[in-house]
């Protein structure tokens, strides 16, 4: 199976061979290596492996764990290829080329580009500001095959693009800017060891994705969750 792991590490010569030479012993194929952040001496990584099903991932850890200075700060299974240049762009035509079912492509697809289990098209009252506990009355007007219903929505607010971390797992939201609509992608924390965080590099590419669907879509987004129109008799 194919897993995510996401190590944070010295930004420095011969750590990141150590730590691809441990999780080769480990019985981990690395397939992809994503850098997320070099800041201040450190660095985040995600590395997509394949990992024998039959292997316990805790060997895994206890190796990555002893080399000086590394800190393991997710393991969860991806969902899908691992990411390529030009899937952005390749999905984005496939809702350009296809408007009417645009943000049900756009939700379906966005859980594999971001190792994410789910993912939903939520849709927030108008007057939310005004309301209390607004967040709970959002609807889904569009859920992803693998989202629970109904989905452990957090506190949804149209306002930024941004990362929650709450009980029922780790979401990264961002608005479509008009109607409402927000697009809600999540990964579930259950299990040991658990799913990373979304990080500030996932939240950005999920509000460029958006943002660019929102001016290919259009009015359409309006529909969206809105019920449907009865037919004259």
């Amino acid at each position: 199976m194919l897993l995510r792991v996401r190590v944070t590490l010295p930004d420095r010569p011969g750590t990141l061979g150590q730590v691809a030479r441990t999780m080769g012993v480990c019985g981990a194929d690395i397939v992809q290596v994503i850098v997320l952040e070099r800041l201040g001496g450190r660095a985040v990584d995600d590395f997509t492996v394949v990992w024998p099903g039959a292997a316990r991932v805790e060997r895994l850890l206890a190796g990555l764990a002893a080399i000086p200075g590394v800190r393991v700060d997710g393991v969860w299974r991806a969902i899908g290829a691992p990411t390529t240049s030009g899937q952005d762009a390749e999905l984005l035509a496939q809702v350009a080329a296809n408007p009417v079912e645009g943000v049900a492509i756009l939700v379906d697809a966005v859980p594999g580009l971001l190792a994410a289990d789910w993912a939903v098209a939520a849709v927030v009252p108008v007057d939310w500001a005004a309301r209390t506990g607004a967040a709970g009355e959002a609807t889904v007007g569009y859920a992803s095959w693998r989202a629970p219903v109904p989905p452990p929505l957090p506190e949804v607010t149209p306002l930024r693009a941004r990362a929650i971390s709450a009980p029922g797992g780790h979401f990264a939201v961002a608005p479509f800017g008009r109607a409402g609509l927000v697009l809600v992608v999540a990964r579930e924390r259950a299990g040991t060891p658990a799913a990373a965080a979304f990080h500030a590099t996932e939240v950005d590419r999920l509000a460029q994705l958006v943002r660019a669907a929102a001016v290919i879509l259009g009015d359409r987004l309006d529909l969206v969750g809105a019920p449907p129109v009865a037919a004259n008799p």
